[in-house]
């Protein structure tokens, strides 16, 4: 340790005194920053601080949990531990801890995904916790391609430190396959009988292109998994949980290691904690933790962090929880359907830096689930409560907007007084809702029942549009061919499908939607709409090679003037070449347009909000984009739109244009789904679906009924005001 350690420990002790005791700030994240900055190298040298050694924890979901619980038991065997407790996940964080800490046994951090590799090589662990994978900030990580690459890398540079993985995550299993450390898989040896969510992720093998067979799925890609083409399958764990019973109370299960087994519960809900405290009971087991400790720790477990934390509010049961990805927003959804009598669920949605801008991720939320709930009222709050509230629309429930914790539950008291509260909100909403809800249960301050609500039923709180027949003269019929559902299912775009057929049957007309799997022919005579959205990059391959038989059928079809939309990485597909990687490989060749690498060479993505000036719609045309190909439109190609202003990067960045239209045929860059805030675009399709079926038989067209599309305007308008568009 030489100056620059003393220099950069001196600095931090005098940045900690100055956010804790000036500005009153936690000094959770910048003591360390600055000490980074002055020596790199401060994590390995305080690494000697910690006499036993240190564990990190790392997964998309549950580090925080598992991380404390980690720590508690450390404390409950009588020992002292050096943990990030709030979530300070970076390296910043960590350094932090420690630079806080005098010597302890155990290190026990939470690290985030991608910044394990800026710590581990310097922290040298004893164990890695990898608790799951699933997709999560795509505008931020990307593809969860790059967290194996990175975490498998990390782990190369600290070849001593063990693995303790999920063995029911084939992503996580992936890279336990790849890397030489010492391995201890994990998992459940029991099928929960859940039912199983409409988007799964890593669906296909991690080695090869085959879809991976399952003897039983838990949720999401987690199960019992093998590949029917190669020797890729789950892993023996070397500590499973079987038995497992999950109620709205908590989660209990015996902890089994080769033929010994003891019986563990917590008070914490959802199928997600069985993995969670599996992964806390292999981790401490190795780290040589009394059993009793660990379950001492379990069975105290309080955070107080809004994690799971029950309040009672003028009497009310309160429960708040994190979801801040489609996995952990569905398995929220689970607890408040395993709870019985009328139930208020509110959520809440960010999209500041630490959440994530773009909002897509809520288009792949079984939302729908909670339509067949007699008994429950919503609300959608936070900054994006106007996407929350469309979202839930389409999933048939009418949610009130709300400006906080305490707003919503005084209109709870008006609609429903005996409702459990349910409050679900992501990374920086949170906190903010804790707050509200301290101060409420430490005041003991009672809450009126908000005025002019009394009597209101839950299907008050947003105008619905009406079924109508209106147009027409007679009810018609619509099939829509959803191409690949399974493969090409990124950025929520399957909720254009939604739209599409919603928008359709709210005017009385019949829609069939087919998802074509590629198993059979398809005769697309039948079809009136194909949509076609992108996928992660091994997906779509796949997708390329299951499709490319189909192209002259598709082309037949686009020259019938048939209806396609196709979105992002599907824009790119139905063109003449599309980018995978550094390859350039060959489209279906729909449309006049080419997608390549940046003639720079560039790597940068094109990631942002975007503003489109379009022939398909009065409004501003609101979407995000996120895609690393640069698109150009042959001579003659027009396009779906023009980037307003600074608004977006469109097709490459350059011409400012956006997306493809092509007789009957829609491609753009503008995910998230593009229908969704975009009304006027998704009755443009319906219109000259309707049109075409109508001139096939010879018929006047079905004159579409006006809908009320108060929600959706809201929506577009708060992004359009937002990025200063009007």
């Amino acid at each position: 340790m030489g100056l620059r350690f003393v220099t950069a420990k001196a600095v931090s002790v005098a940045s900690t005194w100055g956010l804790k005791n000036v500005f009153r700030r936690p000094a959770a994240n910048f003591p360390g920053k600055i000490a980074l900055y002055i020596d790199p190298q401060v994590i390995a040298d305080l690494r000697p601080r910690m006499t036993k050694g240190s564990i990190c924890v790392v997964g998309t979901n549950g580090k925080t949990t598992v991380t404390n619980l980690l720590a508690d038991a450390v404390e409950a065997a009588g020992m002292t531990a050096t943990c990030n407790r709030t979530g300070a996940n970076l390296d910043s964080g960590v350094a932090t801890a420690l630079l806080h800490s005098e010597e302890s046994d155990w290190g026990v951090f939470e690290c985030d995904e991608l910044w394990l590799a800026k710590i581990l090589p310097y922290l040298q662990s004893d164990y890695v916790v990898l608790l799951n994978l699933f997709r999560d900030q795509l505008d931020r990580i990307g593809e969860i391609e790059h967290i194996q690459d990175s975490i498998a890398g990390c782990l190369a540079k600290s070849s001593a430190t063990a693995l303790v993985y999920n063995a029911d995550d084939p992503i996580c299993q992936a890279i336990a396959d790849r890397v030489d450390n010492p391995k201890i898989p994990f998992g459940l040896e029991c099928d929960l009988g859940l039912p199983q969510n409409t988007v799964i992720g890593a669906r296909m093998c991690q080695r090869c292109d085959a879809m991976l067979d399952y003897s039983r799925r838990q949720y999401d890609q987690l199960g019992d998994y093998k590949c029917p083409n190669c020797d890729f399958h789950r892993s023996e764990p070397t500590f499973s949980a079987t038995n497992v019973v999950l109620s709205e109370n908590g989660v209990s299960f015996d902890v089994c290691s080769g033929s010994a087994s003891a019986p563990t519960s917590a008070p914490l809900a959802g199928a997600y904690m069985a993995y969670n405290l599996l992964a806390v009971w292999a981790a401490g087991l190795m780290a040589g933790l009394p059993f009793e400790a660990i379950q001492d720790a379990i069975g105290h477990y309080d955070p107080k962090n809004g994690r799971l934390q029950q309040y009672a509010i003028d009497g009310r049961p309160v429960l708040t929880n994190l979801a801040k990805n489609p996995t952990g927003f569905n398995q929220n959804l689970k607890i408040v359907l395993q709870g019985d009598g009328p139930k208020a669920v509110g959520f809440f949605v960010n999209d500041k830096e630490g959440d994530g801008r773009d909002v897509s991720w809520l288009w792949d939320i079984d939302f729908q689930e909670l339509a067949t709930q007699d008994d429950l009222i919503a609300f959608a709050g936070g900054i994006r409560r106007n996407d929350i509230q469309l979202r839930l629309k389409y999933a048939g429930i009418d949610a009130r907007l709300v400006d906080g914790a305490e707003d919503m539950l005084a209109q709870t008291a008006a609609l429903s007084p005996d409702a459990k509260a349910y409050l679900i909100a992501n990374y920086t909403a949170l906190p903010i809702i804790k707050a509200e809800l301290d101060e409420l249960e430490e005041t003991g301050r009672s809450i009126a029942p908000r005025a002019g609500l009394e009597g209101a039923a839950a299907k008050d709180g947003v105008p619905s549009a009406p079924d109508s027949a209106a147009g027409g003269g007679g009810r018609e019929s619509l099939t829509i061919a959803h191409m690949l559902p399974a493969l090409l299912n990124l950025n929520g775009d399957g909720g254009n499908v939604t739209i599409l057929a919603d928008r359709a049957r709210r005017r009385g007309i019949d829609v069939a939607v087919v998802d074509v799997d590629g198993d059979g022919a398809v005769d697309f005579s039948d079809v009136d709409i194909v949509f076609v959205a992108g996928g992660p990059d091994r997906e779509q391959r796949k997708a390329s090679d299951v499709l490319r038989p189909m192209a002259e059928s598709l082309k037949a079809y686009v020259e019938d003037d048939g209806v396609m939309l196709a979105i992002n990485g599907g824009f790119q597909l139905i063109g003449r070449t599309w980018l995978l990687g550094d390859e350039v490989l060959p489209g279906l060749g729909l449309v006049d347009a080419k997608t390549g690498r940046a003639g720079d060479g560039s790597r940068d993505r094109f990631v942002d909000d975007v503003l489109l000036d379009s022939d398909f719609a009065t409004a501003p045309v609101v979407g995000y984009e996120n895609h690393v190909g640069r698109t150009t439109l042959l001579e003659g190609a027009q396009p779906f739109g023009r980037v307003r202003g600074k608004h977006g990067s469109g097709n490459n960045g350059s011409d400012g244009m956006d997306g493809i239209v092509y007789r009957n045929v829609v491609g753009s860059y503008l995910h998230g789904p593009l229908l969704a805030k975009n009304p006027e675009i998704a009755d443009a399709l319906l219109e000259r679906a309707l049109a075409r079926r109508a001139r096939k038989r010879g018929e006047a067209a079905f004159e579409l009924a006006r809908l009320d599309d108060s929600v959706e305007m809201a929506a577009n308008e708060y992004m359009v005001a937002r990025l200063g568009g009007r």
